[in-house]
């Protein structure tokens, strides 16, 4: 058996994120905006859930001003002040933040003309891909560097402009824990925000013990089946490393952990 960072790191982290409170979507089953790669069925139903009363035309309209906002020159700025607005109809629901739908997809391709680029995995807040998370095997020092040149490269590239100003958090993880004597982060869990130069990699450390028992739901078999079926990987499920590698522990589950689950997840977007 090839393993690779599908199987190695990949896979067990979508999981570890069904395990926080992420729904598992097939893109064979769903539609998108090819263009800001928003998911508008899954946004007007998240948009009518959390605004009681608003009108079909209204979350239409609403939706036409997202698209809209993705065009400017400003990194996301106009967009971000859409997500953070508490008044009128609402984006993001920060009140009850477990009211909001959460999804997590894979290999969704951002793509403009000639151009693409296919993040490992996408988080999907109300239908808005707001977060991705680029994975590498482990023991490769190569992996992470590579990454950080390709995402500089297409944060430059004003195609991607859309996307860039969509995304609010980026995870990038060769699934190893922190080298403490590299200079630069190459070996660990990393995470970044936009920027239409460079993005700074940042490490994070968590302080406080985390309640397992309480941060994660149980994993059926039915549902890591359909997710192993879905990426045509059955046969890795009864494979030790890969058992492993579902752990909460693992660096890059750690790290997915500590911002992703749902209050940290809110108090990042805020």
């Amino acid at each position: 058996m090839k393993f690779t960072e599908d199987t190695r790191v990949k896979i067990p982290v979508i999981l570890h994120l069904v395990r926080l409170g992420y729904q598992y979507l097939s893109l064979k089953e769903q539609q998108w905006d090819l263009e800001t790669n928003l998911f508008p069925d899954l946004f007007k139903t998240a948009i009518s859930k959390i605004n009681p009363g608003v009108a079909d035309a209204d979350v239409d309209r609403l939706l036409a001003d997202v698209k809209l906002t993705l065009d400017n020159d400003d990194l996301g700025q106009a967009f971000y002040s859409k997500i953070a607005d508490r008044s009128g109809t609402k984006l993001i629901d920060f009140e009850n933040f477990n009211n909001n739908s959460f999804h997590v997809v894979t290999e969704l391709t951002y793509k403009n003309g000639d151009e693409e680029f296919r993040p490992d995995i996408t988080l999907l807040i109300n239908g808005m891909p707001l977060v991705f998370i680029e994975v590498k095997k482990p023991n490769n020092r190569e992996g992470i560097l590579a990454e950080r040149d390709r995402i500089n490269k297409r944060f430059q590239n004003a195609k991607f402009k859309r996307f860039v100003n969509v995304t609010q958090l980026m995870i990038f993880s060769n699934n190893m824990e922190y080298d403490e004597g590299d200079v630069q982060p190459i070996q660990g869990a990393f995470y970044a925000s936009p920027s239409y130069l460079e993005p700074q990699f940042n490490y994070f450390r968590e302080e406080e013990v985390l309640n397992w028992t309480a941060l994660l739901k149980p994993l059926s078999d039915e549902t890591e089946l359909n997710v192993l079926k879905d990426n045509n990987l059955e046969v890795i499920r009864s494979n030790p490393e890969f058992i492993t590698n579902k752990e909460p522990n693992r660096p890059t589950n750690l790290i997915c952990t500590s911002l992703l689950s749902r209050e940290r997840l809110a108090f990042v977007l805020r």
